[in-house]
């Protein structure tokens, strides 16, 4: 198991990425903008970097929902390796036959 404050501080970062969405693509549109001057998208850009760092969906970091370990994570599943073999070993899985030789 990941430590609980990890995965709660994962969470805040989701839910703040998810807040300021819209807001920063705009920004982001604005500041990328070639037509419109460049004193207007340099305040865009000044804007943007007020904005919390976690707001930024670059930040999210991908977790096992069943153990919370970030690494070896399959994101078609939302589950970690480790997770997806024990699920598996139980028969919890259907399709899936641990492989032997």
């Amino acid at each position: 198991m990941a430590k609980k404050s990890a995965v709660n501080r994962n969470e805040m970062v989701k839910r703040l990425a998810k807040q300021y969405e819209a807001k920063r693509a705009a920004l982001k549109a604005t500041a990328n903008n070639e037509a419109l001057p460049l004193e207007d998208r340099f305040e865009a850009r000044l804007k943007l970097a007020k904005l919390p760092r976690n707001s930024s969906k670059t930040r999210i970091r991908n977790r096992c929902q069943i153990t919370g370990r970030p690494r070896a994570y399959y994101r078609k599943l939302k589950m970690s390796r480790i997770a997806l073999r024990e699920l598996g070993a139980a028969g919890h899985i259907p399709g899936l036959v641990k492989s032997s030789w």
